[in-house]
C-alpha cells in the first residue's frame, strides 16, 4: 500500500497543523487502524487472528505501511503477513477508523486545552437552543449552558456574541461536555477581576460574594495594600468599572461593600443602602437581630426581602429586622398625652377668674 510521497507527507502534516496534534499520534492512528482493518479482512478470508499479536511499520515519508504478526506466545517470530490486494481493502477500512481516531484524538486535545480553563471567562456565541438549554459555540469545539446556569429572562438571540463562565467538563455517556455558566456568582467575581485592575493583581481581594441572578449581587471586599480603597477600586472613577460589570450582567444590580472581621459592622454594611441599624447578635443561634429606623426599615428588608436575604447569604448569618423605636420617639408620645389633659387645667382657670369677676361686680 503506497502513496505517493509528497501526497502523504503533505496530508500527514496538514492533519497535523489543521488538529493541533502531533503527527507521531497521527502515525499511531494510522497504525491501529492497519490492524482493525486486516483483523476484519482476515476475518473475511476465515483466518482465525485471535491468537496472533500484530505490528504496522509505516514509512513516514512515502507512507508504504507493512503488517507483522506473530502468535501470543512466541513474540520474536514476527512474519510479514501483507497479502496482495490488502491495501485497497485496508485503506478503505483503515480511512473510516482513522476519521474517528482523528475525532476522538482532536476532541480529547481540545478537553485537554479547556480543562486549563476551568473557572475563567470565554467568549463564544450562541449556536442554536436545545429546549431551555444553549448550544455555544467556543471554536474549536461546542459547550452546553444549562437550563439552571442561564440568567433568568436574559433574552438570547442566535449568532448573539456574549461571555461565559466556563464553570465545569462533566463526563456525560456522549463523552465530555463544557458547561458554562452566567448564572454563578463566580461569573460576577470573575467579570470584576477582567475590569478591575486591583483584583487581578491581588491588593484587592473578594471575600464573600452572594447573587440572585438577574436582579441583585452583594460583594465584599478587602483590601491588602495600604493606601489602596477596596470599595473606590471595584467602583471605578465616576463608576465606569461596576457599571461595566453590570451591562455585562445585563442590568443586575451590583452592590460593593467593604468586608470587616467586625461582625456587627459587616451585617450592617451588607444591609446597605439602610443606615442607622442597630444590631443585637446572637452567638448561639447564629441570628442577628436589626433594629432600623422608620424610614430605613423597607430599604434594609429589601424587595420581597431581598436585601435582607442577600445579606444573610453574605455573613452565613440569620438575619431578622424590625424596626426601632427610638427614646425621642418615645418622650415625643408622652408630650402629646399631657397636650391632650392640658384644656382641662385651662377650664378651671377659666371657672375661677369667673367666679372673681362676680364678686367685683
Amino acid at each position: 500500500m503506497q502513496t505517493p510521497r509528497t501526497e502523504f507527507a503533505q496530508a500527514l502534516k496538514a492533519i497535523a497543523t489543521e488538529r493541533g496534534l502531533d503527527a507521531s499520534v497521527i502515525l499511531e492512528t494510522i497504525k491501529q487502524a492497519i490492524i482493525a482493518a486486516y483483523r476484519r479482512d482476515a476475518k473475511e478470508r476465515g483466518d482465525d487472528t485471535e491468537e496472533m499479536e500484530f505490528e504496522v511499520k509505516i514509512n513516514s515519508v512515502n507512507g508504504e505501511a507493512k503488517v507483522f504478526s506473530w502468535p501470543v506466545e512466541k513474540l520474536k517470530e514476527k512474519k510479514d503477513v501483507t497479502p496482495p490486494g490488502f491495501g485497497r481493502i485496508a485503506a478503505q477500512t483503515a480511512k473510516q477508523v482513522i476519521h474517528q481516531k482523528i475525532r476522538e484524538a482532536e476532541k480529547g486535545a481540545v478537553m485537554d486545552e479547556f480543562s486549563d480553563k476551568v473557572g475563567n471567562l470565554l467568549s463564544g456565541m450562541v449556536l442554536r437552543f436545545d429546549g431551555p438549554n444553549v448550544r455555544i459555540d467556543l471554536g474549536r469545539t461546542e459547550a452546553i449552558m444549562p437550563a439552571e446556569e442561564r440568567i433568568p429572562n436574559e433574552i438570547l438571540s442566535l449568532n448573539q456574541r456574549m461571555t461565559f463562565l466556563l464553570k465545569e467538563i462533566l463526563d456525560t455517556p456522549r463523552g465530555k461536555e463544557i458547561i458554562l455558566s452566567r448564572a454563578d456568582p463566580s461569573f460576577v467575581e470573575k467579570l470584576f477581576s477582567r475590569e478591575v485592575p486591583e483584583i487581578s493583581s491581588g491588593s484587592v481581594t473578594i471575600k464573600e460574594i452572594a447573587r440572585e441572578a438577574g436582579t441583585r449581587t452583594k460583594i465584599a471586599v478587602i483590601s491588602v495594600q495600604s493606601g489602596v480603597d477596596p470599595v473606590g477600586s471595584c467602583v471605578g472613577q465616576k463608576g465606569i468599572r461596576v457599571q461595566a460589570v453590570t451591562n455585562e450582567l445585563g442590568g443586575e444590580r451590583v452592590d460593593i461593600i467593604p468586608w470587616s472581621e467586625n461582625l456587627s459592622e459587616l451585617i450592617e454594611a451588607s444591609l446597605s443602602p439602610a443606615e442607622n441599624l442597630k444590631i443585637i447578635l446572637n452567638e448561639d443561634t447564629k441570628t442577628a437581630r436589626v433594629q432600623a429606623p422608620e424610614d430605613q426599615l423597607s430599604m434594609a428588608i429589601g424587595k420581597d426581602g431581598q436585601n435582607v436575604r442577600l445579606a444573610a447569604k453574605l455573613t452565613g448569618w440569620r438575619i431578622e429586622v424590625e424596626e426601632l423605636v427610638s427614646k425621642k420617639s418615645k418622650k415625643k408620645i408622652k408630650k402629646e398625652e399631657v397636650k391632650e389633659e392640658k384644656p382641662k387645667k385651662v377650664r378651671k382657670k377659666e371657672v375661677k377668674i369667673s367666679k372673681e369677676e362676680k364678686k367685683t361686680k
